[in-house]
C-alpha cells in the first residue's frame, strides 16, 4: 500500500531515541522530510545524522525543551522555516512508563505529578498549539499523541493520569481540528523493545534464563506472546500520519500486542 508520505513534513518530539526515532525513521522511509526535537543537542545531532544517511531524506535535529513555552514556539519556527511548512506533528517527548514504577498512594508527590503533567500533558498540548495553525491554514494534517497502556492499566498513578489526559486532549483536538482538515490520534504503546529495554534481556540472561525463557517472560500477559518493537509502533503511527487514515481520528489505538484478557469496546 503506498501510504502517500512522499514529500510531507514532519516533526517528531522525543525523536532521538526509542519510539519517537522509530517512528521518524519510519516516516523518513515513506519519503518525509522529518525534524526531530529533544532536549540532548549532540544525541539530536547523531540521530539526524545517522537517518539521514539511511533513508536518503532531510532530517535535521532541533533542540527543545517541551515544557517552555518559548522553547517550543521557536522550536516549531525553526521546523516550518528549515522544511518549508509542516503536515505531521508526532507528539513522543516523555519519559517511558516504566520508569515511573509501580506507585503507592502515600509515595506520590505533587512535584512528581505535576511533572509529567508538564511534559507529557502540557508539553503535547504547547506543541500542538504552535503546530495546529499550520495545518488549519493548509487545509490537511495529522497530529498523533504517543500515550501509553497505563491510560487503561491500574499500578501507576501517575502514568495513568498523564496518559489518559493525553487520551482526553487528542479527543477535544479530533473534534475542534476535523472540520479543517486535520486528523488527530492517540496510541498507546505497552512495554516496548528499545534500547532502554533490550538492559532487561541482557539481566534476565545473565540471571541464568535461556533466551526463550528471557523472552517469554518479558512477553508475560501480552497476547502475541512477545514484546513489540519500536519499530512495529512506528508501521502503525506512519499509517495514522497518512492520507490512508482519513477514517480513524479522536480515538486511541493500542500498540502493545494486546492484553490479555481485557476488552475494550
Amino acid at each position: 500500500m503506498d501510504l502517500q508520505l512522499s514529500g510531507k513534513r514532519a516533526l517528531v518530539t522525543g525523536g532521538s531515541r526509542g519510539i519517537g526515532r522509530a517512528i521518524a525513521r519510519q516516516l523518513a522511509m515513506e519519503g518525509c522530510d522529518v525534524a526531530l526535537a529533544a532536549r540532548d543537542p549532540a544525541r539530536l545531532s547523531a540521530a539526524a545524522g545517522e537517518l539521514a544517511a539511511e533513508t536518503g531524506r532531510r532530517v535535521i535535529g532541533l533542540p527543545v525543551d517541551t515544557g517552555d513555552d518559548a522553547s517550543v514556539r521557536a522550536m516549531v519556527e525553526a521546523a516550518v522555516t528549515a522544511l518549508g511548512g509542516l503536515d505531521i506533528l508526532v507528539n513522543s517527548a516523555a519519559e517511558p512508563g516504566g520508569k515511573l514504577g509501580a506507585q503507592r498512594l502515600a509515595d506520590i508527590t505533587t512535584e512528581a505529578l505535576m511533572g509529567e503533567v508538564n511534559i507529557k500533558v502540557m508539553g503535547y498540548l504547547r506543541v500542538a498549539q504552535a503546530v495546529a495553525p499550520h495545518l488549519v491554514a493548509q487545509g490537511w494534517g495529522r497530529i498523533i499523541n504517543v500515550s501509553g497502556l497505563a491510560a487503561r492499566q491500574a499500578h501507576s498513578i501517575v502514568g495513568s493520569v498523564r496518559n489518559v489526559a493525553v487520551a482526553a486532549m487528542t479527543k477535544n483536538l479530533a473534534d475542534e481540528l476535523g472540520p479543517h482538515g486535520v486528523n488527530v490520534t492517540v496510541v498507546h504503546p505497552g512495554a516496548t523493545l528499545t534500547e532502554r529495554t533490550a538492559a532487561w534481556e541482557t539481566q534476565l540472561l545473565a540471571s541464568g534464563l535461556t533466551p526463550d525463557e528471557a523472552k517469554a517472560r518479558m512477553g508475560a500477559g501480552i497476547a502475541i506472546g512477545r514484546m513489540v518493537t519500536a519499530r512495529e509502533i512506528a508501521d502503525v503511527v506512519a499509517f495514522l500520519a497518512s492520507p490512508r487514515s482519513i477514517a480513524i481520528t479522536g480515538d486511541a489505538i493500542p500498540v502493545g500486542g494486546g492484553a490479555l484478557g481485557a476488552i475494550h469496546y
